[in-house]
């Protein structure tokens, strides 16, 4: 269960209104609608359910999950670890923009305004860029916030930043944007749970079209997203 403080916080930090710039990113969703891949509701909900359960958000959320065990045992060497290797982990030079802007730009707004000394401590044990799952498991742990909520939520708001961007790109009704996500949220909890329980040296991807499409959204000719 979460208290009235925790649940504030994680709302607070997870919404589309938090200022770290998502809105800028597609994830390679860009690249897939152009291609055909993604062309309606059924389509996007099948992209996604692999970028969550096999992708990029599966991975993202083993280091939410890592940076939060670190924050929480105190153990400074994991933390390096994750950090290290979740800003080492991305296959693209678009997809590393996407994940360490929103990590600096997320460091920086909880810094001003939600100050706490696991911020600190990350800070002291990694001065590399940031990605956004560590930043975000590192603000929960520090601010007292159960890892399965706080994996839920992240895993939440990245399927509901990437429905955002389809229904520009496809175009999508918000209706149906919001059917997409209803219907991802088996796979939103298996992921959580998963990612739970995957040590850090078995963390893994096998979602090869969703990475080649951040590589290919980085030449598109004509976008909408950063890339």
């Amino acid at each position: 269960m979460l208290d009235s403080a925790a649940l504030y916080r994680l709302m607070t930090w997870l919404s589309p209104a938090y200022p770290v710039g998502a809105f800028s990113y597609s994830g390679g969703i860009e690249w897939a609608v152009e291609a055909g891949d993604i062309k309606d509701a059924e389509t996007l909900r099948e992209w996604l359910a692999v970028m969550i359960g096999e992708g990029g958000g599966l991975a993202d959320a083993v280091f939410c999950a890592h940076a939060h065990r670190a924050i929480a045992a105190n153990d400074d060497a994991a933390l390096t670890a994750v950090a290290e290797l979740a800003a080492a982990f991305v296959p693209s030079k678009e997809r590393f923009l996407e994940t360490t802007a929103q990590g600096r730009a997320f460091l920086e707004v909880t810094r001003a305004a939600w100050p706490c000394p696991a911020l600190a401590r990350l800070e002291i044990a990694w001065d590399g860029p940031v990605a956004l799952p560590v930043a975000v498991g590192v603000a929960c742990a520090g601010h007292g916030i159960a890892r399965a909520p706080a994996l839920h939520a992240f895993l939440h708001a990245l399927a509901a930043n990437w429905i955002s961007a389809a229904v520009r790109l496809v175009p999508l009704g918000q209706t149906d944007g919001q059917r997409v996500l209803c219907a991802l949220e088996g796979a939103v909890a298996a992921a959580a749970t998963r990612a739970a329980a995957t040590p850090l040296d078995e963390v893994g991807t096998c979602a090869f079209r969703a990475d080649l499409a951040g590589m290919r959204h980085e030449t598109q000719y004509t976008r909408l997203f950063r890339s």
